[in-house]
């Protein structure tokens, strides 16, 4: 164990006014005292690892994290590999298409019946929801697609593009409710099936093909959730391709979770066992991005809703976990535990965003009127 290794993670969890075993919700409970090595070497790998592992406890995750992140002690257990975290998201495109399968098969290929069970039962959104008016899960996802739906200003017999798409919530949603034609383009072909079965006749189209392979052009262009998975590499042509299958008069929406300072390092324990590849964008990159091809009509925050939307699908994890426990093991659901709760709690913390923007190409005539 490094000198004081034990001392040094008391210290900066008293920052935080975090205890190591407390018995208060939110306190640092050790059942290996080999963690603190860990935390120090490793920082917020070995932390995460060590928690799988079972090293260590807290009752209350998302409070810890709320805690900690507020306290802003992320950068003290910052560790990492300098090549790997530093020198190699500047010299390489880790979202290239190649790569960018990798996300799709590793997470969002896990199980149909198992996002079933956790998310939303009729529209399998895997993103925030808007609960300005919403008392539950289903109201709230109904509500973030109303809400998309209404800054678009869809109308009967338009055309819309979107681009990621999960399980083709938003498409049905768009297509039931506001009489739109929408045409999908998604890497994951677990959620892809899925989306084709549930959509019946609805005018919808589902392509099993990268975001950079659409064509045509549309009256509306909408991503929600895939810009965390473009890369900063990307975010210039991502956002050129909107502007590019955009009609001139048309809006695009942007629909994403957003770090407060811009950085090229993605934390390591999330890209190695979440989100490979993963990557929040910040609001200078998403500025200097849209640049050339759009004005922007409107921006949106909602992030404290994604506590709300993470707390609500952290509770049907737990529900449901008996019908998973044979198929995805111990070490699994420590994983995913802390994966939900800690987002929760960086989320309460207000240490990353949920932006929504509106784009147009040439600006709207008399102005855009915003829409909450």
């Amino acid at each position: 164990m490094p000198a004081n290794a034990e001392n040094i993670v008391r210290s900066l969890l008293a920052e935080a006014d975090i205890q190591v075993n407390g018995d208060r919700p939110w306190d640092f409970r050790v059942r290996d005292p080999r963690v603190f090595s860990r935390i120090v070497t490793k920082g917020s790998l070995g932390a995460g690892e060590a928690y799988m592992d079972g090293c260590w406890d807290v009752e209350a995750l998302d409070q810890f994290f709320d805690r900690l992140l507020r306290a802003r002690l992320e950068a003290s257990l910052r560790r990492g590999n300098f090549f790997r975290d530093w020198v190699l998201p500047r010299i390489s495109n880790l979202q290239n298409r190649r790569r960018s399968l990798r996300v799709a098969e590793r997470h969002y290929d896990l199980g149909n019946e198992f996002y079933e069970a956790m998310l939303d039962r009729q529209w399998m959104q895997y993103t925030c929801g808007y609960w300005k008016d919403a008392d539950s899960l289903d109201k709230a996802q109904a509500a973030k697609l109303d809400l998309v739906c209404r800054k678009l200003q869809l109308r009967p017999g338009q055309t819309v593009l979107e681009l990621g798409g999960g399980w083709g919530g938003f498409a049905r949603y768009a297509a039931e409710h506001y009489g739109v034609s929408v045409t999908v383009y998604n890497i994951s072909r677990e959620q892809v099936e899925w989306a084709r079965e549930h959509t019946g006749n609805l005018p919808v189209t589902f392509h099993l093909k990268d975001y950079r392979d659409a064509e045509g052009t549309y009256d509306k262009v909408v991503s929600i959730g895939l810009c965390e998975h473009v890369g900063r590499k990307n975010y210039r042509d991502f956002l050129a391709l909107k502007a590019r299958c955009l009609k001139k008069d048309g809006l695009a929406l942007l629909h994403t979770i957003g770090c407060n300072v811009t950085k090229s390092w993605s934390d390591p324990w999330f890209t190695k066992y979440i989100f490979p590849g993963g990557s929040l964008p910040s609001l200078p990159q998403l500025t200097a991005a849209s640049e050339p091809g759009f004005i922007q009509e409107d921006f949106h925050n909602i992030g404290p809703d994604y506590d709300k939307t993470l707390m609500a699908w952290h509770r049907n994890f737990e529900e449901h976990w008996p019908w998973f426990r044979d198929r995805y093991g111990e070490r699994f659901y420590r994983m995913w535990r802390y994966y939900l709760l800690s987002c929760a709690g960086a989320f309460r913390a207000r240490n990353i965003q949920l932006w929504q923007f509106v784009y147009s190409k040439t600006g709207v005539k008399g102005g855009y009127t915003p829409v909450r």
